[in-house]
């Protein structure tokens, strides 16, 4: 029996230290891939400056953005590799080589991104903007420590600051549970804060991810050539040289130096400029790229947008009749046992593809955004302040995006550790509502885009673009449309 008990006890220490080796060798993997990326944008004068000090406090705040933007990228991953688990151990379920593949295994990775995504918003991502604008007190000696003091300070009145208004907050909302020790400042307070983080999140992706979807079609397509109905692309890149070398010659003479257009000139110039590449990059294109890629691309975001609020439409009709549809939390994942999806692994792979879609149609509608275009990061030119903002948001989103997945019945995984705990998520009013106005919104984007770029495109095509000003596009009927197209056929 004692045998019985000392097996046991070492299979439980090696099943732990085996989840820890794996835990860290992913979290270096995206540690590294964040280094990288946060190298590609960073603005290099800031970290090569003559004052050593301030180049040193830039590394360090680098490096805490670096942590950050890794947990990010891991909160971003969790809900594919639990869907992707279950459906291997599915496929899988007396392999020796799988066995490492476990509930408790991912039961602590959510954990471990729950402690590290609001370790990484309360505290880490505050130090580094204080650690970067602070100087020290007045009258202190100068140095990093001096910094390093200045900073502490500044986060604790922070944080007095945030639970005071938690505080209140709870009072008026709960007057019978106003509390004041500190045991349930850790169980009842911190909570509440991280529950409202996440539902700004939440309420953050809603808004993005509709405007991003709709994005999408336009972005996709600036990356993309596109295929011109019509158009003979030999005589209009022999019109744009020719064009291109006339404003060079103008801006090389001297009487163009003296004249008062000098600065329009040059702007035309740099804007035939790109046309001119652009024809360019479209010459030397394939066949197969210029005419198949572009349409090719734009069905498939139309098919996962499509799937995506047909889905949302679905889970709504569930909600109504079936409490299970209910986002809740649970303890053991229960690994292995039936799929998450009625399809089987085809429809799990469905849910991983539209869950990495919304996410990536987030960060295109945040982005996009006036409120948010000053963060769009440029490479070798992003400030390390404009970084920190950067992946603050990027942690607020991704962090949210488990919930979001599950709120809108994406997948049927329920959240697992701390992510299940948030208050408001057994609303059934909140959840029902916020299912209406994703799948509301994101139709009324899509109709938008659809729209209005079919109608665009079927002007330029027809080259009817060319047209005055004073000539409104909605007004241009269908009938000219294809006047026009016939008369250039013939």
């Amino acid at each position: 029996m004692e045998t019985e008990d000392v097996t046991v006890r070492e299979q439980l220490f090696h099943d732990r230290v085996r989840e820890n080796i794996i835990c860290v060798l992913l979290f270096i993997c995206l540690y590294i891939l964040s280094h990288f990326i946060l190298t590609h944008f960073k603005k290099n004068a800031e970290f090569v400056a003559d004052d050593i000090e301030d180049a040193t406090v830039n590394k360090i705040a680098l490096w805490l953005c670096t942590f950050t933007l890794s947990v990010a990228v891991c909160a971003v991953l969790l809900l594919p590799i639990s869907i992707l688990s279950n459906e291997v151990l599915l496929t899988f379920p007396h392999s020796y080589y799988m066995q490492w593949l476990n509930g408790s295994l991912i039961r602590g990775l959510w954990n471990l991104v729950f402690l590290f995504s609001n370790l990484s918003l309360v505290f880490l991502m505050p130090f580094a903007y204080f650690f970067t604008e602070s100087e020290g007190f007045a009258g202190s000696k100068k140095g990093i420590m001096a910094r390093v003091y200045e900073t502490a300070v500044m986060l604790l009145l922070l944080s007095l600051l945030v639970l005071g208004i938690v505080w209140v907050a709870s009072a008026i909302l709960h007057h019978n549970t106003a509390r004041e020790s500190l045991y349930d400042l850790w169980e009842y307070y911190l909570p509440h804060l991280y529950s409202g983080f996440s539902l700004f999140g939440v309420l953050l992706l809603l808004l993005c991810t509709p405007f991003g979807l709709s994005r999408m079609f336009s972005v996709t397509g600036s990356l993309l050539v596109k295929p011109r109905l019509l158009e003979n692309l030999e005589e209009t890149m022999n019109c744009t040289v020719f064009e291109e070398a006339s404003l060079s010659r103008k801006l090389k003479s001297n009487t163009c130096w003296i004249s008062a257009n000098t600065e329009a000139i040059n702007n035309e110039f740099l804007s035939v400029k790109s046309k001119r590449i652009a024809l360019e990059l479209r010459k030397k294109a394939s066949p197969w790229q210029r005419n198949l890629g572009y349409p090719v691309a734009m069905l498939l975001l139309l098919a996962l947008t499509a799937v995506s609020v047909l889905m949302v439409c679905f889970h709504v009709l569930e909600l109504l009749f079936d409490e299970s549809a209910m986002p809740r939390g649970m303890e053991d994942p229960h690994l292995g046992l039936a799929s998450f999806s009625m399809f089987g692994s085809l429809g799990a792979a469905v849910q991983v593809v539209i869950i990495l879609y919304l996410m990536v149609s987030s960060v295109v509608g945040f982005y996009s955004s006036p409120l948010f275009t000053g963060l769009l990061p440029r490479a070798q030119d992003t400030t390390l302040t404009q970084i920190i903002g950067n992946c603050v948001s990027l942690l607020i989103l991704s962090s949210a995006l488990p919930v979001f997945s599950r709120t809108l019945g994406i997948t049927r995984f329920d959240l697992l550790g701390d992510f299940g705990r948030y208050n408001w998520l057994g609303s059934f009013h909140i959840v029902f509502l916020y299912n209406m106005l994703f799948a509301g919104l994101t139709s009324a984007c899509l109709i938008n885009t659809v729209t209005w770029a079919l109608q665009r495109e079927l002007i330029r095509a027809f080259g009817l673009h060319k047209l005055p000003l004073t000539v409104s596009r909605s007004t241009i009927p269908l009938k000219l449309l294809l006047a026009n197209g016939l008369s250039k056929i013939h």
